[in-house]
């Protein structure tokens, strides 16, 4: 249907219950109508989430997991919690171990989390459980071929004081790193890094008392962000134009339906390129790599 200002006036009227009559030949609209499009739910949102256990990552050295990632190819990386040497991991899609990479010359002091963009790993050192480190840091490097990787480190501060964090961010498109701290409190602050290699605090998360953020993934394609507790997945839906920061701003758009309690200590979070499912790997002994998803 095409529509005209007599139609319209004609519309409002009759809605009204009168006529409209004839309008002036000078009159002109004032305002138009548009179609507003609500953007659809994040995929992780629509229904319960249906779980498949995929395999175990067995391995001796694969003891306290506390990151993980999910490469274009399917296979995951993964690393281990403080205490381990400067090293991650290569799994198969069904969690078998593949491979060791070791960092030469860096330190590893509390590993947290591990983010992807492309084919670059930033290994995210910025566990602090006493909150007196004066500096945390981010380990970036391409994947590579061999046994060992070649390392640009980035020193981090934070601009009021120490903090303890278990999720880090790297958005897709812009490279832009984010580091979400954790608080039994439930709220999270959003710290975004700068040229100066300071941190600005860009936002806060309300998630509730006892829902503590242990880690964090954005999807390849940018537009999805999960954040999770020990036993929740917190869903955010991201547009292209939107900094991370800007998207977890808003209140989540749903906490997924599936309970992650049950998987033991679960600090590990990685989502599918287009953000339709996550998995997890608990720590302990031959924990069991998880699947959710429609």
């Amino acid at each position: 249907m095409k529509w005209t200002w007599p139609l319209v006036l004609a519309l409002l009227v009759a809605a009204c219950g009168g006529s409209a009559g004839a309008p002036r030949p000078d009159a002109t609209p004032t305002a138009t109508a548009t179609a507003v499009r609500t953007p659809a739910p994040p995929a992780l949102c629509r229904s319960a989430l249906a779980v498949r256990k995929l395999g175990r990552a067995a391995g001796p050295a694969l003891t306290e997991l506390s990151g993980l990632v999910r490469t274009r190819t399917g296979t995951f990386w993964t690393h281990n919690d403080s205490g381990d040497s400067a090293r991650v991991f290569e799994l198969g899609k069904d969690g078998a171990w593949l491979r060791e990479v070791r960092l030469p010359g860096v330190e590893a002091v509390d590993w947290e989390d591990i983010a992807l963009r492309g084919r670059t790993l930033y290994v995210g050192d910025i566990g602090d459980n006493l909150g007196q480190r004066k500096s945390i840091a981010v380990h970036r490097f391409a994947i590579p071929q061999g046994s060992t990787a070649t390392v640009t480190t980035v020193e981090l501060r934070y601009p009021d004081r120490a903090h303890d964090a278990e999720a880090l961010l790297v958005d897709p498109r812009t490279g832009q790193l984010a580091i979400v701290t954790k608080n039994l409190g439930g709220a999270a602050d959003v710290y975004t890094a700068t040229r100066a290699g300071t941190l600005k605090k860009a936002a806060t998360v309300e998630l509730g008392i006892g829902q503590a953020v242990t880690a964090g993934d954005v999807s390849a394609d940018g537009r999805t962000i999960v954040l999770r507790t020990y036993d929740s997945a917190y869903v955010w839906r991201k547009t292209r134009a939107q900094s991370l920061a800007a998207a977890l701003e808003r209140e989540p758009d749903c906490t997924a339906a599936a309970d992650l309690l049950g998987e033991g200590q679960g600090e590990t979070l990685a989502l599918s390129r287009d953000g339709r499912a996550f998995y997890t790997l608990p720590e302990g002994a031959k924990p069991v790599l998880r699947r959710y998803g429609g």
